[in-house]
């Protein structure tokens, strides 16, 4: 069903993970570079960010449970235990040689302007969308007897729950951090986690690890009844404020006293150098390869990471299919 509070206010939460750790700590939030980082090189600056990413899943089964997603049945046959396997390969071959996935190219490389992660994103986005309609009914789910785009409202308690998280966000980003906080391996190791949490809450509070939910979206134009319009408002209060922080605040620009601005708790900014000359046919193949994992269940890195937390069963099987993606 369309939820146009849970997801603006999740979008937010988007927006303060992925920004904070630009301005802060100078770095972008690629999930899937992060999660195959933290299993084949850990260190300490991917660590901290899976960390409160997983730990995300807490405040919410604790305080606002209705936000957990609801998942299809955990694989429970050799054959559904291989096709999980085989998307969680799809998708880290793809975005390991796409260079990115839904939180490295859309959220962040759209609001920085990328040309290259413009080309990515609409890359990955066309192939799910296609994929995800010639699967059909097998794959899109239904909303019974009225149509997916019928909006729903949150309880009171939920409403409290998701505002008081974006005015927490908000305040540990722009007023906490800056004025507490200093240039810090501790700093950014902290900041790093605190990020993370906020992602993670922005996944769950947006319906973007609600993997029906982004099948829905991928409705259109098919089946309107079936059509869930809420992963819209991401790029409306997740993208958007992004690219006005980035307008604003361009990294690296020169302040009033001729001097580089430089992140909040680091000297320096650690952003991608590639450009469209660097696009090849890895790029276009992993791009589109990633599409069509998506395309099949509504996954993504981010939420894949939460799925496994709520579905081990589960995420055994994708995990290790996207690892030895990563492989290849």
């Amino acid at each position: 069903m369309f939820t146009p509070i849970h997801t603006s206010l999740g979008a937010l939460l988007l927006f303060q993970g992925s920004s904070g750790l630009l301005y802060h700590n100078g770095a972008i939030f690629g999930i899937s570079s992060l999660l195959s980082g933290s299993i084949l090189y850990p260190s300490r600056d991917n660590l901290p960010i899976i960390a409160g990413l997983v730990s995300s899943v807490i405040p919410v089964y604790l305080l606002a449970p209705s936000l957990i997603p609801i998942y299809p049945m955990t694989p429970n046959s050799v054959a559904s235990a291989a096709a999980t396997f085989g998307v969680g390969v799809l998708m880290g071959w793809g975005t390991k040689n796409g260079r990115g996935c839904t939180s490295g190219h859309m959220l962040c490389g759209l609001s920085r302007l990328s040309p290259r992660s413009l080309i990515a994103t609409a890359l990955f986005f066309t192939a799910a969308l296609i994929t995800a309609n010639l699967a059909g009914g097998s794959s899109i789910p239904s909303c019974g007897a009225v149509p997916c785009y019928t909006p729903v409202y949150p309880s009171a308690a939920d409403l409290i729950f998701m505002s008081g998280a974006v005015t927490l966000a908000t305040a540990t980003n722009f007023l906490v951090v800056p004025s507490i906080l200093t240039r810090s391996e501790a700093s950014r190791m902290l900041f790093s986690y605190l990020a993370g949490l906020e992602f993670g809450l922005g996944l769950l509070i947006s319906g973007m690890a609600d993997s029906s939910k982004v099948l829905g979206f991928f409705a259109f134009p098919t089946d309107i009844s079936r059509f869930d319009p809420s992963l819209a408002l991401v790029i409306v209060f997740g993208i958007g404020p992004s690219l006005w922080a980035y307008i604003s605040r361009k990294p690296g620009q020169v302040d009033k006293k001729d001097r580089q601005r430089k992140p909040t708790l680091a000297e320096k900014w650690r952003l991608p150098t590639a450009t469209v000359a660097d696009i090849d046919w890895r790029f276009v193949a992993g791009a589109v390869a990633f599409g069509v994992a998506w395309g099949l269940r509504g996954v993504c890195p981010g939420p894949a990471i939460l799925r496994t937390v709520l579905q081990p069963t589960w995420g055994l099987a994708s995990m290790s299919g996207y690892i030895a993606g990563n492989k290849f």
